[in-house]
């Protein structure tokens, strides 16, 4: 008959042996991946942007007035006889007032002309159409002349300040927008405990007056309506310059 025996193991006296090799074991096999934080000590600076707006008034000191010449017939050559007949008095009368700057001719056509009813070609009609400037309160009193003399249309006329004036306007526009621009980029940064450093960048976007509109003369005159334009008031007005300034500006964040 044979026995087994089970020998006993001291577990009180071999653990504190084997103990330091376990721990070797696990610290190897279980060590996570070691990440490393670096601290940031640059401080990095911020910009701030802001945009600022100048507005001038100015006088309307013009008047750009286009007239004009329109005659009709039979055949294109008594049409444009008769055209350039007229033409020719309109413009030596314009060019006889010293008050009278800048004409030009900006138009002359000639084109068939049709019966409404069948459609068929019935004669011509040609214009001639002028431009120049002059004072608002003397547009009246020319015009009169200019009716007498031949012109048979007026195809606008539009109030504006003179191209020195715009010029002029155009630069304390933009001198108001930027110290608008520059006095809300102060009282910001102020506002918020923040240094101002500089300017980066500078941006005009634009320095332009607003389009004229012209007044609603179109085709007013007709060759027999008798007028009297020289009794009509015109109030010129003022026109205004804008301009609009972006600043771009580098500040110092408040360091904790």
């Amino acid at each position: 008959m044979y026995y087994l025996r089970s020998s006993k193991v001291n577990f009180a006296k071999t653990l504190p042996k084997l103990l330091p090799a376990l721990c070797l074991l696990g610290l190897v096999g279980c060590q996570p991946a070691q990440s490393r934080v670096e601290p940031n000590t640059s401080f990095q600076s911020q910009t701030l942007v802001v945009s600022g707006r100048g507005m001038v008034d100015i006088p309307k000191t013009n008047a750009r007035v286009s007239l004009g010449v329109q005659v009709q017939g039979e055949t294109s050559g008594l049409v444009q006889q008769e055209l350039a007949k007229r033409s020719q008095a309109v413009v030596n009368l314009l060019k006889t007032r010293q008050d009278v700057t800048k004409l030009e001719t900006t138009s002359i056509t000639l084109n068939p002309r049709y019966d409404p009813k069948d459609g068929k070609q019935i004669g011509y009609y040609a214009t001639n159409i002028v431009r120049f400037q002059i004072a608002p309160e003397k547009i009246g009193a020319l015009l009169d002349e200019a009716i007498k003399t031949g012109a048979t249309r007026i195809d606008g006329i539009t109030l504006v300040a003179s191209d020195e004036a715009i010029a002029a306007a155009q630069k304390q526009a933009i001198d108001a927008a930027s110290k608008d621009a520059r006095s809300q980029a102060d009282a910001a940064l102020s506002a918020l405990q923040l240094k101002q450093q500089e300017i980066v960048s500078i941006q005009i976007n634009g320095a332009r007056p607003p389009i004229p509109v012209p007044m609603q003369m179109a085709d007013l005159i007709q060759k027999a309506a008798p007028m009297n334009l020289a009794s009509t008031p015109v109030v010129a007005g003022e026109q205004r310059i804008e301009a609009f300034v972006t600043l771009q500006v580098r500040y110092q964040p408040t360091q904790n």
